[in-house]
């Protein structure tokens, strides 16, 4: 599990440095839906962090009404992405398997093995890392080569 989230990290920063060259004046809406798309991800990864805590949120909603800024959005990100990658190293096979009943930011209720949430938190991020992928594509720019096996060979190719 702990390498799923080193990849996630690893991801996101690649992700992150690429978006900075999307030039803001020109394709001021492809700017906004990337970090609109980005701070998405970091709002849902910190509400099942909370849930995975057993603690409240501050969250109404799966995004903030603000927009942060590209630093602002870099650095929560880098600390979530430690978060989890320390949470993750702690846990033993049996908490995986525990439940951990939440309720939903639209009031739904939620119950989750906590290897489901961090499954979700993976497979969450990456759709959305991709469709930030496709906004770069719109913008002129190369797509990251984020793939997980390049991740788990680049240690081979230095």
């Amino acid at each position: 599990m702990e390498n799923k989230f080193r990849y996630k990290a690893w991801a996101n920063q690649e992700l992150l440095e690429l978006v900075k060259q999307i030039n803001k004046d020109e394709q001021p809406d492809q700017w906004t839906t990337a970090i609109r798309l980005l701070n998405h991800t970091l709002v849902v990864d910190k509400i099942f962090i909370a849930h995975l805590q057993g603690v409240a949120h501050s969250f109404s909603a799966t995004n903030t009404p603000e927009t942060p800024t590209l630093a602002q959005l870099k650095q929560r990100i880098e600390e979530t992405d430690a978060w989890l990658i320390s949470y993750v190293q702690e846990l033993s096979p049996t908490s995986l398997k525990e439940e951990v009943e939440f309720t939903f930011t639209d009031g739904d209720s939620g119950r989750m093995t906590r290897e489901e949430i961090l499954d979700h938190l993976i497979i969450h991020g990456a759709y959305h890392r991709g469709n930030v992928g496709m906004l770069l594509t719109e913008c002129g720019l190369n797509r990251p080569a984020d793939i997980f096996t390049r991740f788990l060979h680049m240690p081979e190719q230095v």
